[in-house]
């Protein structure tokens, strides 16, 4: 996946501009900033959903398109309502042939898919158990399972471990790890706070004050780079592998489309 160019913009105010980057087949590329820096709007635009200002944005080689089978999506966690009759089996399936209209054709090869894809996420104990009555963690597996059916070549994730416990944000980022590297797919990631998976991250783009960097989590998160980004001291200390940040100014809220937390935590 690439960007040329690309800039973004909503009326006098832009979130980036002439940003070129390019997403490697099996790299883990983190997205982070405070509210309001167009962390949301960055992966509207490789879904499709959101035209850039300028420049140009590809998936192997073409410009990106809105449903395309080769991006699998998983988004935050939100839960179901107790009472909701869907079982997990039903919510990954319809990853697998829910773009699709009438009776299920091949229902026996679709079946097998559906449990091949519960066994990979660690969830076939309770494909058949109403998604409303399953924990945060377990749904957010099924979650993982559906944005895989696809055999995606890109995997974008909108802030997946949002009210996850520590348990579950390691088991889910660990997932969307193994898909990263067993199938080469491009992982794009997502989050506010980076330390969950710190572990796994190839580079990072950090977006703040309509301002980017690009590079390893160790070249941007020091407090030269996001003292500058938020034209503002803070201080970014590396302690036993992960990475606390003390002192950042607090984010604007009002824009439009962003609705992540502000800045980083221990």
């Amino acid at each position: 996946m690439s960007l040329r160019g690309a800039s973004l913009a909503f009326g006098k105010r832009t979130l980036w501009e002439n940003l070129d980057l390019d997403i490697k087949p099996g790299e883990f590329f983190a997205v982070l900033g405070p509210n309001g820096s167009g962390k949301t709007s960055f992966l509207k635009v490789l879904l499709g959903l959101q035209q850039l200002h300028s420049g140009t944005a590809t998936l192997a080689g073409n410009p990106v398109e809105r449903g395309s089978r080769m991006i699998g999506y998983i988004p935050q966690q939100k839960s179901f309502a107790p009472d909701t009759p869907l079982r997990a089996r039903d919510l990954v399936g319809l990853g697998v042939d829910g773009d699709r209209w009438g009776v299920r054709l091949g229902a026996a090869k679709v079946n097998r898919r559906i449990d091949q894809l519960l066994d990979q996420v660690g969830a076939s104990d309770y494909a058949n158990v109403p998604v409303g009555q399953l924990s945060g963690g377990e749904q957010q597996r099924l979650r993982v399972a559906q944005a895989l059916a696809t055999e995606p070549k890109v995997l974008l994730c909108d802030e997946p471990l949002l009210s996850l416990d520590l348990h579950h944000q390691q088991a889910v980022s660990s997932l969307i790890n193994d898909q990263c590297h067993e199938q080469e797919s491009a992982v794009v990631f997502v989050t506010h706070e980076i330390n969950p998976i710190i572990d796994y991250v190839d580079r990072v783009l950090y977006l703040a004050g309509g301002q980017f960097r690009v590079g390893t989590p160790h070249e941007v998160m020091t407090t030269e780079v996001l003292s500058e980004l938020y034209d503002s001291h803070v201080e970014v200390m590396h302690l036993n592998g992960r990475i606390v940040v003390v002192g950042l100014p607090d984010a604007t809220t009002h824009h439009h489309d962003e609705h992540s937390m502000a800045g980083e935590g221990v």
